[in-house]
């Protein structure tokens, strides 16, 4: 367990010697600094949780978010965050971050997965930033996508072409499981009744949940969760997270974009995107070296959400780097009269 009092943060020479590995890109100091910014996400989010009020817990969390990430040593631009430059008016796509020394870094983030639930004070909502060499995340507008993602157990057992049955039956066959063993993880939505009869009629367990999808990408990679495989249509820019926290993990995943409007079809092939069909493996949505932050707001499956006391505040987060399949949990404690504030 790490516990923090001050925050001091990597500077002139010591930033330039700690973040020259891999060819520019961050080391594992640099992503223990990435963890600040998680973390003060959640702090500032952590006083919204059940509150009822969505907006205002948003924006506490990209306020502080975007403080943050300006303390850190490197020159960042958002590829996944809060949506279109004329919607978000932080941490907007194309957006630069950080103190602007230091290596060339591609961001994805969601200061807050899971408002709803946390406006409402259920479980599993997280703080997340993943992290790349420039050019490596899948670059699409903010729209929908179709998701399959699983564990290492079953890596390479998915095909998204296919019918969730089939898919059910072969993740039961690489898990050593009978279909009626599996658990699914679906988002409680009316657009997918059809799949959730189908995966009943299959045999297999569901676990609905109202919103989250990042978190329940993990959780199919990680035995003690007791999930097997997610399957649905979610938010494309949470997909985009999930695969690097799942290349992470060891785990697979594959998804194909589902445009809503020909504005949206009109702007992806504005990025680049010229069949709308494809299917996105995990190495195409997340290349090369990729790193994965997170930190509790609410309770969940793997991460505690904050905690307060007289004074200060308890944060749970996850660091994971995917060249080394290391995975950090870190335990912070906070002292409010030691650390800088970003919004909390």
């Amino acid at each position: 367990m790490e516990q923090e009092g001050a925050y001091f943060p990597l500077k002139g020479f010591y930033a330039s010697v700690l973040t020259s590995k891999f060819g520019g890109f961050m080391d594992r100091n640099l992503a223990l600094e990435f963890v600040r910014v998680t973390e003060a996400a959640a702090l500032s989010v952590g006083r919204w949780i059940g509150r009822g009020d969505e907006k205002a817990a948003d924006h506490a969390a990209v306020e502080s978010m975007r403080k943050a990430f300006d303390s850190i040593h490197f020159f960042g631009t958002i590829k996944i965050g809060e949506g279109e430059r004329d919607e978000a008016p932080m941490l907007y796509i194309g957006e630069k971050v950080g103190a602007g020394d230091g290596p060339n870094i591609d961001i994805a983030c969601d200061p807050l997965e899971g408002t709803t639930i946390t406006a409402l004070g259920r479980s599993e909502a997280l703080s997340v930033i993943a992290a790349a060499e420039e050019g490596n995340f899948l670059h699409a507008p903010d729209t929908y996508m179709d998701k399959i993602a699983v564990g290492g157990r079953a890596k390479g057992a998915i095909d998204i072409t296919k019918s969730p049955s089939w898919n059910l039956k072969e993740v039961a066959k690489a898990t050593n499981k009978s279909i009626q063993d599996l658990m699914v993880i679906i988002l409680d939505r009316p657009r997918h009744a059809d799949l959730i009869a189908e995966v009943r009629d299959a045999g297999a367990r569901i676990r609905l949940i109202g919103d989250g999808d990042v978190s329940a990408a993990i959780a199919a990679a990680q035995d003690e969760t007791g999930i097997d495989i997610l399957i649905g249509i979610g938010g494309a820019p949470e997909g985009v997270i999930a695969a690097a926290a799942l290349k992470c993990l060891g785990g697979d995943m594959q998804g194909v974009l589902k445009f809503r409007n020909d504005e949206e079809r009109a702007r992806a092939k504005a990025m680049g995107i010229k069949d709308e069909n494809k299917v996105y493996s995990i190495e195409e949505m997340a290349r090369g070296n990729v790193m994965f932050i997170a930190t509790g707001i609410t309770n969940g499956s793997y991460l505690n959400g904050v905690r307060y006391y007289g004074g200060g505040a308890h944060t749970h987060s996850i660091v994971m780097r995917s060249e080394t399949k290391t995975i950090r949990e870190i335990k912070t404690m906070h002292s409010f009269d030691h650390k800088p504030r970003y919004g909390w």
